[in-house]
């Protein structure tokens, strides 16, 4: 369709819309004439976009809560690193969670893509896999539209993004209205609608307070007029309320490698904290619909992510057994060898069996065998290999040669490893000598492909010297400074303060300014970067996300680097992610 390109016009279009467009603006414009409006933010950002949020996503979800919205979306930059975090905090207030991400096109516009269910988030999760597989090797994500279409499948819904979308960018320079190129943003909105479908698109508008609401308004009203789409209001949230505003424009600066003067601007005119519904519909009174649209469309992508469950790959089993079956006869030839026949010793055996009841009645066996066949590989190999940890407590790991103590004879409590009430794997945990932890890495993934093995990513968070440093950098001290106020800083988590005896090397009063240590304090342990560990796996049943930019939930420190984490993911959490292992 081609719209009239004069932006001042007010022809009505509703009548022409899909009855599902239609009825999303109807009864928006009719809470708008009330006075009461309902709003859910689906364009949010947490610490997990990496210099681009200020808060965890618990601390989002939680002043969702307080401030009334519907529903909560969380859409970090280029992976879903905190969506299983951000599900578990929706739960704990009751407040529905949408799950998506803000993925980076390949000329540099962002796309904010929300997940419409499950299968949905499975989709999204397998699009970001092989787009970083495609690439080979660590680099910039940059998805080209028509590939990231047909790994969707209709199966999410895309918005229109902020100035850095690819709407909007079609659209013109943000500050001069007078030079807008409506057709051209008419075409980039078409384009989208051709391969995405037209149910998967909502124009999304973001206002800042700025001269040119008006203008943008107009705009992007008249475009989703033009084509039936819903025009969605979202606040592009970078932190969760107005106090933590300072600490996003830090983390801003920190981004750019500048500091707050030089950042100014690439700062938003407006603060992009939560807003309750009220304060959305006055900032967009001139289309209070939209914000009304937002919450009826949360409804419609709002889910439990618990639905999402996972699962291992199919072990090797001989043609005549299951893998329940063939756990009982590796089982049954380890007991035979470390504690002789049932009748020499009807105890072990008793042990044995009560442990394969659980292990069984959890649907378990798979998991141990693929952890047999990793130890099993070891030993043809002659690698030194050894379980370790709350493994130790089960029989059937000793039996099965996993573990080197007998649980039996010492006594072990099985139910401290496994139990019926646990939710979720067992931790196995491998020691591999790290000379040869190369060649169990490549038996992995030639046993397995490369696109169903993966090693897990940690978060790296601020400590106290990467605190300091970066606050001071950000406050505009001189490079040699912000070198020697951190070099002054302890490895410890506590705290930057120098009145902690230990956390100030040096002359008490040779410390940073209380405004560099504000700001430092309020860094610490957030989120920053990403890295890769070869001490945890994952073996999904999907293809699974393996760069440093993967999708998946909060992950953790390595263990030891003497040690390879061998354990299975929780079963609430997606199998085309990389996965959380420890306990």
């Amino acid at each position: 369709m081609s719209l009239d390109t004069d932006i001042g016009g007010t022809t009505d279009l509703l009548p022409q819309m899909p009855r599902r467009a239609a009825a999303l603006t109807g009864a928006a414009r009719a809470a708008g004439t009330t006075g009461t409006h309902r709003y859910a933010e689906l364009h949010a950002h947490s610490a997990y976009s990496f210099l681009d949020g200020a808060n965890e996503p618990e601390d989002l979800v939680g002043a969702a809560a307080e401030l009334g919205l519907e529903a909560m979306a969380l859409t970090d930059h280029d992976g879903m690193p905190g969506i299983v975090r951000h599900a578990q905090a929706g739960r704990a207030h009751a407040l529905p969670t949408i799950h998506g991400t803000e993925l980076t096109l390949e000329d540099g516009s962002h796309l904010p893509i929300l997940a419409r269910s499950p299968r949905g988030y499975h989709h999204l999760c397998a699009a970001i896999s092989r787009h970083n597989l495609a690439a080979g090797h660590r680099t910039d994500p940059a998805h080209r539209l028509p590939i990231l279409a047909a790994d969707l499948s209709s199966t999410c819904l895309i918005l229109t993004g902020t100035a850095n979308g690819p709407l909007r960018r079609a659209l013109g320079d943000p500050h001069r209205p007078d030079t807008w190129d409506l057709a051209a943003a008419d075409a980039a909105l078409g384009q989208l609608i051709d391969l995405f479908g037209h149910d998967g698109i909502a124009v999304e508008i973001c206002l800042d307070g700025g001269p040119t609401d008006a203008a943008l308004t107009a705009a992007l009203t008249k475009l989703a007029s033009g084509h039936h789409l819903p025009l969605i209001a979202t606040g592009a949230v970078r932190c969760a309320r107005p106090a933590d505003s300072r600490l996003a424009d830090v983390l801003t600066a920190t981004r750019l490698r500048t500091d707050l003067e030089s950042a100014d601007g690439h700062l938003p005119a407006l603060g992009r904290w939560l807003r309750g519904p009220q304060d959305m519909a006055r900032l967009h009174r001139r289309a209070s619909h939209a914000v009304d649209a937002a919450a009826e469309i949360a409804r419609d992508l709002a889910f439990d992510l618990a639905l999402v469950a996972p699962g291992l790959p199919d072990p090797e089993v001989p043609a005549e057994h299951t893998p329940a079956t063939w756990l009982r006869e590796l089982t049954r030839r380890g007991a035979l060898a470390r504690y002789g026949t049932e009748t020499e010793d009807p105890e072990a055996w008793r042990v044995l069996a009560h442990e394969l009841d659980v292990i069984e009645s959890l649907g378990f066996p798979g998991y141990f065998l693929i952890v047999r066949s990793i130890v099993d590989f070891c030993e043809r190999a002659g690698i030194l290999c050894q379980g370790r940890g709350s493994a130790a407590n089960s029989a059937v790991c000793y039996a099965l040669g996993i573990t080197a103590v007998d649980a039996v004879r010492h006594r072990m409590l099985f139910e401290r490893f496994l139990s019926p009430g646990r939710a979720g794997y067992p931790d196995i945990d491998l020691d591999i000598e790290a000379c040869r932890r190369e060649e169990v890495i490549q038996h992995v993934y030639a046993h397995y492909g490369r696109e169903y093995a993966a090693q897990v990513a940690n978060v790296i968070s601020y400590r106290p010297r990467s605190a300091v440093r970066d606050a001071a950098r950000a406050l505009g001290h001189p490079a040699g400074l912000q070198d020697a106020w951190a070099s002054r800083m302890t490895h410890h988590w506590r705290t930057v303060r120098a009145d902690d005896s230990a956390a100030v090397n040096g002359p008490a009063t040779d410390v940073p300014p209380e405004q560099v240590l504000d700001v430092a304090e309020r860094l610490l342990r957030l989120p920053r970067h990403l890295a890769s560990t070869p001490a945890a796996w994952c073996w999904p049943t999907a293809p699974s996300p393996r760069s440093a930019r993967c999708a998946g939930p909060r992950w953790r420190d390595a263990p030891s680097c003497s040690g390879t984490r061998t354990t299975a993911p929780p079963r609430a959490w997606s199998n085309s992610t990389c996965w959380d292992w420890a306990s």
